[in-house]
């Protein structure tokens, strides 16, 4: 690789340089500033009042963000792996829609794609402070996922038997016309949302409401529970490394590696 593409790298896709620090700063400040845009637009009479400004803002921001996708798939040596990667696709995707609106119209249907760019916050945010406490929490999520799948699958289960029962005892003088109507109703319930469009009016329909109720409560809490066990297993160090492979786009390598732990390509110049 030739030196001024790894350097190229380092200050693109690293956050353990100064260079890579001030980039990934700059570029949260014009994600946070398109993200505002965006939401400003949606007033209608700023959209009126400020309709130029806001044309030319958008077209400075999307040039800044094309460049820098372009400097992205320049600055590795397997393109593709950024281009396909879910990063790649939120930035294509966010910086499409101006040039779709300046070719076919109609942009202000696709200004609501543009909010996308704020996913890119979370691959700024990957300070070497930050990085290894958000990779414990994501593995902790992974490893809980059978465990919540579970747990979902029991509470769609008491929901349809509960669904079912509510139709039986209130039938469609209380509201509950249907299977699918009462599951809906006892979904609303369990969350402990109530929406109050739907309710039971026979005292036995309310006792069961009542025991729906307080099961709420405390199903809440097992998602949170199951998460918590997994991310208090992980007791050591987490990984600080922040480096990209330019090659591969390979990320999550351990503190100290040299090279890359997928391709083998040289991390360090």
């Amino acid at each position: 690789m030739p030196h001024w593409k790894f350097k190229l790298h380092e200050v693109i896709y690293e956050a353990d340089t100064p260079t890579g620090r001030l980039f990934d700063i700059a570029l949260l400040v014009v994600i946070i500033i398109s993200v505002v845009l965006v939401m400003m637009e949606s007033v209608t009479w700023m959209l009126e009042k400020y309709a130029y400004e806001f044309y030319v803002a958008e077209w400075i921001i999307t040039a800044i963000f094309t460049i820098e996708y372009a400097l992205r798939i320049i600055a590795i040596n397997k393109p593709k792996r950024y281009i396909f990667s879910f990063y790649g696709i939120v930035d294509l995707l966010s910086t499409l829609p101006s040039y779709i609106g300046f070719i076919f119209g109609g942009a202000n249907l696709l200004f609501a794609i543009r909010a996308l760019r704020l996913l890119r916050v979370f691959r700024v945010l990957k300070v070497t402070r930050y990085i290894g406490e958000s990779r414990k929490l994501i593995d902790a999520l992974k490893n809980s996922r059978a465990k919540i799948f579970v747990f979902l699958f029991a509470v769609l289960i008491i929901c349809i038997i509960a669904g079912t029962l509510m139709h039986l005892v209130e039938g469609k003088g209380g509201g509950f016309d249907n299977i699918p109507l009462s599951i809906y109703w006892c979904i609303v319930t369990l969350t402990t949302v109530g929406f109050g469009d739907i309710a039971p009016v026979t005292p036995l329909g309310r006792l069961i409401a009542s025991l729906i109720m307080i099961t709420g409560y405390g199903i809440i809490a097992v998602p949170t529970g199951i998460v918590s066990a997994e991310y208090s297993k992980a007791t050591e160090k987490p990984i600080q490394n922040t480096q990209v492979c330019p090659n591969c786009n390979a990320s999550r390598h351990q503190d100290g590696a040299k090279y890359c732990h997928k391709c083998g390509f040289l991390l360090n110049d």
